[in-house]
């Protein structure tokens, strides 16, 4: 039985028994985690087929909104078209019928790429997006809802007028996609940008309009790179220390004291500069610039691209999902029959320092907390081990702050020439360091021959230029995740902006079968990772806590649940 009330701007879904046993053919993978190890509990994925990016996640009249990029008929990319599913609290969803199919020779017959909404006034939403046209040109096209009256917006019809935008003046038609969420200026215009690569450096191409339908290039890009050659899914958005900062109207006056945040995608990685924004001017000021000498801010610093954000008007505050795709080959999609899955939906501020952003598993996530288990003031000598058991290892949220206080004995180091992710590997969980490494093994087997360590290590900088500090490392050490060959098994890391000396270091790491999202420092650097092993899997996983420095490191809090499955069924 399924059941929909739906008053005002208040959505109640019950799902009971009934549509769980109807949907059993579509949730088969899901059900059968012995012939399915890889499919996760509670983070979103279609029940077969391919998926990339995230498109047009809104909330409207009660529902959240979750567009993607998906292949309907099969695991590996093509026949690209818009899924769409609808959830009342970011973590249980209900897919529906596609929203948008190649149909248009003149603006999307060779695929419905990836696009944005943006509610207009009245409360209409609308979807602008990149088709691919019978000439293979990359085109800008609108999309609005059939009927408003239903609640799910479940059919979509497209402008007559596509093609609204077209890669003229310059523009490569090979590289002029992911039209951006639009905002209105004080002057009541509509803004969007537009990624692009002319002569080879990068631009954000910025669109004016008054009615949402004819678009008039501006002279000058958001924003530019020499450095460059290409972005894509730009995503551009004001951002404060508080969720509520997140708002992108400009018609209040409140914005001009805010940082904007540009996000984009290029080199399988979605970085990002944060700047001072003129609606007036149009002038987009940055603080540091992509790829400037030391500038290195990500969303993530793993295997997350694509992501897409929105305003939550409800909760006020702005989210953000990114792309996970797979580490394994096209063959083993092929025979999974289903590839790619979206992170956990992240909260996004600013820091407190005002110089990153700093994301956080979204609140609803905690509904989904099972069985706990906790340990406090656990003294980890140097060589050590200990199990965290008692909870489902292979689908976990762990929480846990390290205390450090024999930060003399740290190694020295120049940061300003060090690439982390480089140290990472060369240093990694088994190398035995004097502060470090310590942290976290998960899904891991029992006599960890398999394991992924997300893990510290601290130095100290003695640079000339400045005065001795203490430098945190953070890791993903996916090199021993799996007996398997052939797999990405990357090693990801990152410094994170944290004094040892002043705070804890904290990390809290989301497990889920295939997955591994990790948050350090509160948030303050994220490392997603994908994981396939042979021997640590459902039951076979275990979880552990390590030091292997030669310093003592304690262990303040740890808090342990199992997760329990989001509820993802058709309808």
């Amino acid at each position: 039985m399924f059941v929909i009330w739906v008053t005002g701007l208040t959505l109640l879904v019950l799902i009971s028994h009934g549509i769980e046993a109807s949907n059993h053919r579509q949730r088969s993978l899901e059900s059968n985690p012995d012939e399915q190890p890889y499919r996760t509990g509670y983070h979103f994925q279609p029940s077969k087929n391919w998926m990339n990016d995230p498109n047009g996640p809104m909330y409207h009249n009660g529902v959240y909104h979750l567009f993607y990029q998906h292949n309907p008929y099969g695991p590996l990319w093509g026949n690209i078209a818009w899924g769409h599913s609808i959830s009342p609290n970011l973590i249980d969803w209900i897919h529906l019928d596609l929203a948008l199919t190649p149909t248009d020779p003149n603006s999307d017959i060779n695929g419905c790429w990836s696009g944005s909404t943006t509610v207009l006034p009245g409360n209409k939403p609308a979807i602008l997006y990149t088709g691919i046209d019978s000439q293979n040109r990359q085109v800008q096209n609108l999309a609005t809802p059939k009927n408003l009256s239903d609640p799910f917006l479940r059919e979509w019809t497209k402008s007559p007028l596509n093609p609204l935008m077209t890669p003229i003046n310059g523009l490569n038609p090979d590289r002029f996609r992911d039209p951006s969420t639009a905002w209105r200026g004080p002057d009541n215009m509509w803004r969007v940008v537009v990624g692009a690569g002319i002569d080879g450096h990068a631009l954000a191409v910025m669109y004016k309009s008054s009615d949402f339908v004819n678009w008039t290039r501006s002279v000058a890009p958001l924003h530019s790179s020499q450095k460059t050659a290409m972005w894509e899914c730009p995503d551009f958005f004001p951002v404060g220390i508080n969720g509520s900062d997140g708002d992108n109207s400009y018609l209040n006056g409140d914005q001009y004291e805010k940082k904007h945040a540009l996000k984009v995608s290029f080199d399988s990685r979605d970085y990002y500069v944060l700047g001072q924004y003129s609606p007036e001017t149009e002038e987009f000021k940055v603080e540091t610039d992509f790829m400037d000498e030391g500038s290195d801010l990500r969303l993530d610093y793993g295997k997350f691209y694509a992501s897409k954000s929105f305003y939550d008007s409800e909760k006020k505050r702005r989210v953000v999902w990114g792309w996970v795709n797979e580490s394994e080959s096209d063959a083993d999609a092929t025979k999974k029959g289903w590839s790619g899955l979206q992170s956990i939906p992240r909260s996004v501020v600013l820091s407190k320092s005002g110089s990153q952003l700093v994301e956080w598993p979204v609140e609803e996530i905690e509904k989904l907390r099972g069985y706990k288990v906790s340990l406090q003031n656990i003294e980890l000598q140097g060589d050590l081990v200990i199990e965290i058991s008692g909870i489902t290892a292979s689908q976990a949220d762990v929480e846990v702050s390290f205390e450090v206080t024999e930060l003399e004995e740290a190694e020295s180091m120049n940061s300003s020439r060090v690439d982390p992710q480089m140290l990472c590997g060369e240093t990694n969980a088994n190398v035995r360091g004097k502060v470090g490494a310590f942290g976290l093994k998960v899904l891991a087997s029992d006599d960890l021959t398999e394991q992924t360590s997300i893990f510290f290590r601290i130095f100290k900088t003695n640079n000339s230029e400045e005065k001795k500090k203490y430098v945190v490392l953070m890791c993903s050490d996916q090199s021993r995740s799996s007996l398997r060959d052939g797999l990405d098994k990357t090693t990801y890391g990152t410094f994170l902006d944290l004094d040892p000396l002043q705070e804890k270091i904290t990390l809290r790491t989301l497990i889920d079968h295939s997955i591994v999202e990790s948050f350090g420092g509160e948030g303050r650097s994220c490392i997603t990772a994908r994981v396939y092993p042979v021997l640590a899997i459902n039951e076979g996983a275990h979880l552990y806590a390590f030091n292997n420095g030669t310093t003592s490191v304690k262990i303040s809090n740890l808090n342990a649940w199992s997760m329990k499955n989001a509820r993802i069924v058709s309808m």
